[in-house]
């Protein structure tokens, strides 16, 4: 039967190699998609495993044990909203471990950058950047110690005086090779937190591969219509059920091994482009995107195996009655039923709003289940909507085309509904995508602090607020190259308070204020002023920790001093600046050297992560619409053109006794535009509602609208999709002449 059903998938001329290379193109676009998705989340994990050595001496770490300790002082370090790794190390002895990505530890005077870090460093004046690492360059960090090309890191060569002296220092006997189990706040490394993006992922690949999928279907039922005639009459002379199966599938499965391996080679073809694309914030390197055995096998065996029960499920009607076929039996109405899944994955988000599982991992199966439940429910739901629709309509109108349209979709709501079901599925991917990336946008995406707040720099003790080392004084010189720097506006001493002057009870704690000189805080008004003839000030050490603008408050005065307050350890340096990067980067570079217990910071530095994070979010909504859109508009594009083709004796019929040709474009045009409407519609308010719950859930954030650029998507893809339906619609005048209406 095999060799008889290949020769009857060819035999069809143009029409049967149209066809088959339709589904294939669906394949392979499927295929190149999943093949992608499973890369990158590979990606992910051999990034995460390469800079699991950056989390050495985090607590519950794991690593191998060498003969010598090795000291180890690890932070991270910004640059222009850029995040730099640093690890300052001192062997013991000779067997003391190696990072990887390093032959040798650095000697002191030494250290070793990554790529990115080297070639940043270059197109950098030393005083922005270079001087912040003592000694000389000595090579290059390797790649298997980087989780991207991007990465910025540096392992810095010191005594072990040096690093003794760093707070959070500790001595290890390895360097980490797998992270504790919880290190959500502790670990560093920018795709650490990988399980999250792996989920995200598998979010993205459901969104993508839901409109392939209908693309497929789509394809497959492409000329269903002959087919079905064409096994109907096989059945009639006395071919089994089974025999009709096989003969279904083999074509389908044909175009799907064909497509397979097509979608291979757009695979490799997209390998490097996928690169590039910063999912978790930086780029992959192209050889962390690979597949694994068990994900080959799933794509090559399950793809062909799907689109064969693809076809066996479009064409079931000839195996269960070929007279149904001759007959063309009115199908049975759907039931409000079909309603239950989409109801039930919009109150699965809705129950979770106020009662969101503790773990990632219930998080994870939570959302997953109930965004896969709303795609399957607004498919289940779309036919029954279509028929109630077109019931509702043709009470209310007398035209002919509207009444023949409304008549034929009430009849088959199922056909009228798969001709738009991929574009309805991609409006609720596009909606919900947008309306979550734009209220996570405007909550996240504005630096911390006003303007006068985003030019200052604050340097505080690195480490923990108990084992914090102050500054005995801080001498002139560097006040002397602070205030020479081009951009500098105005420097203030933040003085500890030992004695505890001005101390007061704020709710259950005792607030101890710093001290500082009213002559420098008036330098620096972003910080507030002192209340008039006072010499010294008692400000909260908290508040300008955060870069809080505190321009106008009046701090009280302190009974104390100015020279008395000069002699006291220097608690943290506010400096001010015209804005300016350089200004900026100047005065941190100038602070890291000079106070290497310290850590400068500005406000968009505790915002970074955030932006990076944000940006691997935009990118992968990029992602999800520039492919499902042009997916959707395909699969929109082959149903009207199947629709008519299967078609083209009834319009033929109808065109024979009387009907114009511009009736029948009304009526096809009907046909596709009302489920498309209508069930858009629902998609859309669908969107936004499981977008809200979501974000409610999960971020405590209320739905803010999406703005301008989505309805403009919107309404340019509804636009599209009408004008891909008018583009099919001149068919008719060839595929419905006198000849369509012979019996065959």
């Amino acid at each position: 039967m095999i060799p008889f059903a290949l020769r009857l998938a060819f035999s069809g001329g143009r029409e049967a190699v149209a066809r088959l290379l339709m589904i294939a193109a669906a394949v392979a676009i499927g295929v190149g998609l999943l093949l992608s998705t499973f890369s990158s989340m590979n990606a992910i994990d051999r990034a995460n495993e390469r800079q699991v050595w950056m989390n050495t001496g985090v607590q519950g770490a794991t690593a191998a044990t060498s003969a010598d300790p090795l000291w180890w002082g690890a932070r991270v370090d910004y640059y222009r909203g850029k995040t730099v790794f640093r690890a300052d190390l001192a062997p013991t002895g000779p067997n003391s471990p190696v990072v990887p990505g390093l032959g040798r530890l650095p000697a002191p005077g030494e250290y070793y950058a990554s790529p990115a870090l080297e070639k940043l460093m270059r197109d950098t004046p030393a005083v922005e950047l270079g001087d912040r690492f003592p000694g000389r360059l000595a090579g290059t960090l390797g790649d298997d110690g980087l989780p991207s090309p991007d990465s910025l890191a540096v392992v810095v060569g010191r005594t072990v005086e040096e690093v003794g002296a760093l707070p959070r220092a500790t001595t290890v006997t390895g360097v980490a090779t797998a992270l504790p189990t919880d290190c959500e706040s502790a670990c560093y490394g920018a795709g650490v937190h990988g399980d999250r993006m792996v989920l995200v992922l598998t979010v993205v690949a459901a969104a993508l591969i839901f409109p392939v999928l209908i693309f497929i279907g789509t394809a497959t039922r492409l000329s269903a219509a002959t087919r079905e005639q064409r096994y109907a009459a096989m059945r009639l002379v006395g071919a089994t059920p089974g025999q009709v199966s096989v003969m279904s599938a083999v074509e389908s499965t044909v175009a799907a091994v064909i497509g397979t391996a097509v979608g291979f080679g757009l695979y490799f073809a997209l390998k490097p482009v996928v690169a590039e694309v910063p999912f978790t914030g930086d780029r992959f390197f192209a050889s962390d995107l690979s597949l694994t055995l068990p994900q080959v096998a799933v794509t090559v065996l399950g793809v062909p195996a799907a689109a064969a029960l693809a076809a066996r499920f479009a064409l079931r009607r000839v195996t269960i009655s070929p007279l149904g076929v001759s007959r063309r039996v009115t199908p049975k109405p759907p039931s409000p039923w079909r309603l239950i899944p989409l109801v039930a994955g919009l109150a699965e988000l809705g129950y979770f709003v106020g009662s969101k599982p503790a773990t990632t991992n219930g998080q994870s199966a939570a959302y997953l289940t109930g965004f896969v439940l709303v795609m399957l429910g607004l498919m289940t739901a779309g036919p029954w909507l279509t028929m109630a629709t077109a019931q509702a309509v043709a009470r209310r109108t007398g035209r002919p085309a509207s009444l023949i349209a409304m008549r034929r979709l009430s009849d088959d709501p199922r056909a009228g509904f798969r001709s738009v079901s991929g574009l309805v599925l991609a409006l609720f991917v596009t909606t919900g995508t947008l309306a979550i990336m734009g209220t996570i946008n405007a909550n996240q995406s504005t630096l911390n602090g006003a303007p006068e707040v985003r030019k200052a720099i604050v340097d505080v003790p690195f480490g923990n607020k108990e084992d914090a080392v102050t500054l005995p004084s801080v001498p002139d010189r560097v006040l002397a190259r602070a205030r020479a720097v081009p951009g500098f506006q105005g420097i203030a001493l933040i003085h500890d308070n030992p004695a505890r002057i001005g101390a007061f009870q704020q709710g259950e704690r005792r607030m101890v204020p710093s001290l500082v000189d009213c002559a420098e805080l008036a330098r620096i008004p972003v910080i507030g002023h002192c209340a008039p003839g006072a010499a010294v000030a008692a400000v909260d050490p908290y508040q300008l920790v955060d870069l809080t603008d505190s321009s106008g408050h009046e701090w009280p005065a302190a009974a104390i001093s100015g020279a008395e307050v000069a002699e006291l350890p220097v608690r943290m340096l506010y400096a001010t600046t015209d804005g300016s990067e350089t200004a900026k980067e100047q005065l941190r570079t100038l602070f890291m050297k000079e106070f290497p217990t310290y850590e400068p910071r500005l406000a968009e530095d505790w915002a970074s992560e955030g932006q990076k994070k944000l940006q691997s979010w935009r990118q992968l909504a990029n992602v999800v619409l520039l492919t499902t859109l042009p997916i959707a508009g395909c699969s929109l594009a082959v149903s009207v053109v199947a629709g008519l083709s299967d078609r083209r004796r009834p319009f033929a019929m109808l065109r024979l006794t009387g009907a114009p040709l511009q009736l029948l474009r009304r009526v096809v045009g009907l046909e596709s535009a009302l489920p498309l409407l209508a069930v858009s519609a629902l998609a859309i308010g669908t969107g936004f509602a499981a977008a809200a719950m979501f974000l409610k859930a999960q971020m405590s954030y209320d739905l803010v609208s999406p703005g301008l650029t989505y309805f403009g998507l919107v309404g340019f893809g509804l636009a599209a999709s009408l004008a891909i339906i008018a583009s099919t619609l001149p068919l008719l005048g060839r595929i419905t002449g006198p000849e369509s209406a012979r019996n065959g």
